[in-house]
């Protein structure tokens, strides 16, 4: 394995831990805003409907991704829904019924927000933010540099407008627990094909020219999945002392 590969295959285990990163910081920031909701208000229900409003852009893109994706692929969509419910200890912001088909199509509409998602926070932060040079800078381990990167990013023309867009769809493009189900035994089955494939001695030059071809694509998604997990660390950083004076008022 050469440098670049090894590179690759770094900057995806990166891409992973940040995803799993987004995930939590992506709850608590709605845990955060519902928290703020009912310390103002008194009204539960009305959170929900404050994470739809504020993450609306996102859902819309959400939902339409799946949408999109089980029509290109020949499945009927019976029901097309963008609103807040309760789904047992989740608030689902939207939904998409469809037939049901086998793991490998089912698995595709399910991850089709993620990629698309993913797509389009790349295409921002690259074109937007620079996010490449603050991930250069946080690469070669300045700090400030890329603290200051980040800020002046925010303060270009509509940056602002373009952090709330980027915000949006990168805290709604992760699948949710239903989302997700079907990618278990497509997983297994990929798993089970990749050992049989190494294990008989198959040539490795294919996955090779597919690490070297993803790895441009990467480096801009980290780019922009770091600079969104700022983005979010800020927000939440700002929500969290609020939420805790609201809570002493409160209980006054």
């Amino acid at each position: 394995m050469d440098a670049q590969e090894l590179h690759t295959l770094m900057l995806l285990a990166v891409l992973l831990g940040g995803l799993l990163t987004l995930s939590w910081l992506s709850q608590q920031v709605s845990l955060r805003v519902q928290g703020v909701t009912f310390y103002l208000t008194g009204w539960g229900d009305l959170a929900g409907v404050i994470i739809f409003l504020l993450l609306l852009p996102g859902v819309v893109l959400h939902e339409a991704a799946h949408w999109l994706a089980a029509r290109a692929l020949g499945l009927r969509v019976s029901k097309f829904r963008i609103w807040p419910r309760k789904q047992g200890d989740h608030l689902g912001l939207g939904s998409v019924s469809m037939q049901r088909a086998d793991v490998w199509r089912e698995s595709l509409v399910g991850m089709a927000p993620l990629l698309v998602g993913n797509l389009a926070i790349a295409w921002i932060g690259w074109r937007v933010f620079a996010t490449p040079a603050l991930l250069e800078a946080l690469a070669a381990g300045h700090l400030w540099r890329a603290a200051m990167a980040f800020f002046a990013s925010l303060r270009t023309a509509d940056g602002l407008l373009w952090a709330y867009i980027l915000f949006t769809i990168g805290n709604t493009m992760l699948p949710s627990s239903s989302d997700r189900e079907p990618l278990k035994p497509a997983l297994l089955y990929t798993a089970l094909v990749a050992l049989i494939y190494i294990g008989v001695g198959l040539p490795l030059e294919p996955m090779r020219m597919l690490l070297a071809w993803m790895g441009p694509f990467f480096e801009v998604t980290v780019g922009a999945l770091v600079f969104l997990i700022l983005l979010d660390a800020f927000v939440l950083m700002g929500l969290w002392p609020l939420e805790r004076v609201l809570r002493k008022h409160r209980s006054r």
